[in-house]
């Protein structure tokens, strides 16, 4: 228990949080200038990298992003002991920041045509910006729920201080496993540019690096929640919801594995499905109140 406690202050206090984010943050800004530098390296033809990332100077969003998207990674952990709800909303905070920082990419290779709909690339960035709007509007929702949920539970939030101590456990295993895995990634990427043979992944294959893997452990994850959270409630309506997250989790996971708009309809059910979960577990959770 003490040890627990010692690495959860370490890893996922606030003063934690703080020194991760400025750090990140710093990391962020020196990859975007790294990133602007190998793009006009590449157009004044001292390096060659055959990528559609190495082209125009917007790419070089994609950098920051994704050091940013990182830095989510860490805030879903670190909220996953706080709050169930708010460790789902981060889940799909952080598919909605892939699909927008994504879009960057295509902004710096779109074809401004009268053909706009029968050109492939346009026509998946459409599908990107759109879903990306209605992804921003059912987080939205969902969190608003999520917050009502919160308040609903205040009340007999006392008798979940097991769960809530598990989830700590998990909580400080998950932060130097996924730190470990970013870093790999990192490392990998960095060595594939640097003495590689210029010939990088395809941006498909660039864009689900560390996030296809994340994804699967999140699954574990929340596999693992729903086990353990039968020691707690043997009540349908949070079985449900607790089942319908890894549902969830699990499509999210499967757009991965696909490209197009199939990918971008997986994501959009994802979190329509948990939505749904969360506004009918509340609707539950209000009949049972005058009972109580």
């Amino acid at each position: 228990m003490k040890l627990i406690n010692r690495l959860y202050s370490i890893f996922l206090s606030n003063y934690a949080k703080e020194r991760i984010e400025k750090t990140i943050l710093y990391v962020a800004l020196a990859g975007f200038f790294i990133h602007l530098i190998l793009i006009y390296l590449c157009k004044f033809g001292f390096i060659q990298l055959d990528s559609g990332l190495f082209k125009n100077p917007i790419s070089a969003i994609y950098t920051p992003f994704s050091f940013i998207l990182i830095y989510e990674v860490y805030l879903l952990i670190y909220y996953l002991p706080k709050s169930f709800t708010t460790y789902i909303t981060k889940q799909y905070e952080i598919i909605t920041l892939i699909i927008i920082r994504k879009l960057f990419k295509d902004l710096s290779s779109i074809e401004l045509t009268s053909n706009w709909f029968e050109v492939k690339g346009d026509l998946q960035f459409t599908y990107d910006i759109l879903a990306s709007i209605i992804l921003f509007y059912l987080i939205f929702l969902f969190d608003s729920h999520g917050t009502r949920k919160l308040q609903l539970e205040n009340e007999t939030k006392p008798l979940f201080q097991g769960f809530i101590h598990s989830k700590k456990v998990i909580a400080v295993f998950l932060v130097p496993i996924f730190f470990s895995m970013a870093m790999f990634t990192l490392v990998n990427w960095t060595s594939d540019v640097t003495f590689g043979s210029h010939q990088l992944p395809s941006f498909e294959k660039i864009n689900n690096l560390f996030f296809e893997e994340f994804f699967t452990v999140l699954i574990l994850v929340d596999v693992v929640l729903l086990l353990i959270s039968f020691f707690y409630t043997d009540k349908f309506h949070k079985i449900i919801r607790n089942s319908g997250f890894v549902v969830s989790t699990i499509l999210i996971r499967m757009s991965f594995g696909v490209s197009g708009l199939i990918s971008t309809v997986l994501i959009l059910v994802a979190v329509l499905f948990g939505l749904a979960i969360i506004v009918i577990h509340n609707k539950y959770e209000q009949n049972e109140l005058p009972s109580e």
